[in-house]
C-alpha cells in the first residue's frame, strides 16, 4: 500500500500551528500528534527552523498531559529497552535532569550502591555534559568513583543488568538520535520540553518504581496524568534537590506515591530520624569524591544525606518495612562496608569488559 501520509515538513506544519498559534487560538495536540512530531523532530524529518519554533512555543505554552504521553510513546519505541530477567526484584528507576547538578552534592549514586547492597536493582539514565546547565552528570560521578559506566553496548548493559541488578544507560552510547537535540537547547538557551520527558522516561520496560524529580506542582500534576495515560501504575514524584531525585536534608519532603492512578501525599520529615542537616553544596569533583568515599566509608559531611536517602528508597521500594527500618538497614550497609564491596563488584565487572 502507498504511503498517504504527507512529507515530513508538510506534516510538520500542521503540529506547529496547533502549539505556536498564540494564546487563544493554539490548541494542544492529541497523543498520536505528539508522538508524530517528536519522531519528526528525531529523524530530523522536520526542518531546524521549525523544530526551533516548536522547541520554544512549546516549552511557552507547556506541554499538556497528552503530548507528554505521546512524547513517551516516542522514547519508548525508538529508545534503548532494557529487561528484567526472570525471578530478579523489580528495579527501582530514578528520572533525573539530563543536564546536571551545579548546586548541591549529587547522593544518588551513593545511595544507589547501598539499595544494591540490600538486593535492590536500580536503573539510571543521563548523557553527557548538556546545556543550559552544563551540570556534573552520572557518567562524571561514577568516572570519579572509577567506575566507567560509557562505551558499553546496550547488550553490554543488559548484561550487567542480569548479573549486578544495576544499569546506566547513557544517552550517547545507547540513544545516539536523542543527541540530536542537544544544539537546539544550547542555541535556544532554554531547556525544551523534552527535558520534562527524560525525568518521566525510563528505558527499563516491565514492572518497576518509577521515580520521577520535579521543581514546580503543575509540573508534578502533568507527570501524575501523562504517566496514568502512559500505563505506569508505580510512580513516585519526588520535589528533590535542583528538580532530581535526591530528597534534601535541609527541609521537609515533599514527595508522592501514586499507584494505579490514584495520587497519595507523602511529606517526609528528616529531623524526625536523625538526619537533619544543610544540603552540601557542590563545590567540585576533587572535593566530592573524597566526600563521597568518607560517605561509603561511614563518614564525612554527606553520610547523613545518604542515610536518609538509601533508608526512604528501601522503605518506598518495600525493602524495608518502616521509614525508620530502612535508614537502620542502611546504616548497617555502609558500618559493614557493604557498599564499598558493591562498588568493588562493579568496577571489577567493568575490568572484565575492557580485558575482552
Amino acid at each position: 500500500m502507498a504511503n498517504t501520509l504527507p512529507p515530513g515538513p508538510e506534516r510538520f506544519k500542521q503540529h506547529l500551528r496547533k502549539v505556536g498559534s498564540g494564546e487563544h487560538t493554539s490548541k494542544g495536540m492529541s497523543r498520536e500528534e505528539s508522538a508524530d512530531a517528536l519522531d519528526l523532530i528525531l529523524r530530523s524529518e522536520a526542518t531546524p527552523a521549525q523544530i526551533g519554533a516548536f522547541l520554544i512555543a512549546h516549552r511557552i505554552r507547556r506541554p499538556e498531559p497528552q503530548e507528554l504521553t505521546g512524547m513517551l510513546d516516542t522514547y519508548r519505541n525508538s529508545g534503548p529497552a532494557l529487561h528484567t530477567k526472570p525471578g530478579q526484584p523489580m528495579p527501582v528507576c530514578f528520572g533525573m535532569p539530563f543536564d546536571g547538578r551545579t548546586r548541591t552534592a549529587p547522593i544518588y549514586p551513593l545511595a544507589s550502591l547501598v539499595l544494591l547492597a540490600c538486593g535492590q536493582p536500580v536503573v539510571l539514565q543521563g548523557g553527557n555534559r548538556m546545556p543550559p546547565k552544563y551540570g556534573v552528570t552520572a557518567v562524571d560521578l561514577f568516572n570519579i568513583l572509577e567506575l566507567n559506566l560509557s562505551g558499553l553496548s546496550l547488550s553490554s548493559v543488559q548484561e550487567g543488568f542480569n548479573q549486578n541488578g544495576f544499569a546506566l544507560i547513557h544517552q550517547p552510547d545507547h540513544f545516539p538520535i536523542a543527541e540530536g537535540l542537544i544544539s537546539y537547547r544550547e542555541e535556544l538557551g532554554k531547556r525544551p520540553p523534552v527535558a520534562s520527558l527524560e525525568l518521566m522516561w525510563t528505558p527499563h520496560q516491565g514492572d518497576h518504581l518509577l521515580v520521577s524529580g520535579f521543581v514546580h506542582p503543575p509540573t508534578e500534576s502533568r507527570a501524575w496524568e501523562a504517566l496514568k495515560l502512559a500505563g505506569e501504575t508505580n510512580l513516585l514524584t519526588v520535589k528533590g534537590l535542583e528538580g532530581g531525585t535526591d530528597l534534601p536534608i535541609g527541609r521537609a519532603c515533599i514527595t508522592a506515591r501514586v499507584q494505579n492512578g490514584v495520587a497519595e501525599r507523602l511529606i517526609l520529615h528528616p529531623r524526625d530520624h536523625g538526619c537533619h542537616a544543610s544540603d552540601v553544596e557542590w563545590s567540585d569533583e576533587a572535593t566530592w569524591g573524597s566526600q563521597a568515599l568518607e560517605a561509603l566509608n561511614n563518614g564525612g559531611p554527606l553520610l547523613a544525606a545518604l542515610r536518609w536517602n538509601a533508608g526512604a528508597y528501601l522503605w518506598l521500594t518495600g525493602q524495608s518495612d518502616s521509614l525508620a527500618e530502612g535508614i537502620e538497614r542502611a546504616e548497617s550497609v555502609l558500618e559493614d562496608g557493604g557498599a564499598l564491596n558493591v562498588l568493588d563488584q562493579l568496577r571489577r565487572w567493568r575490568n572484565d569488559f575492557s580485558i575482552r
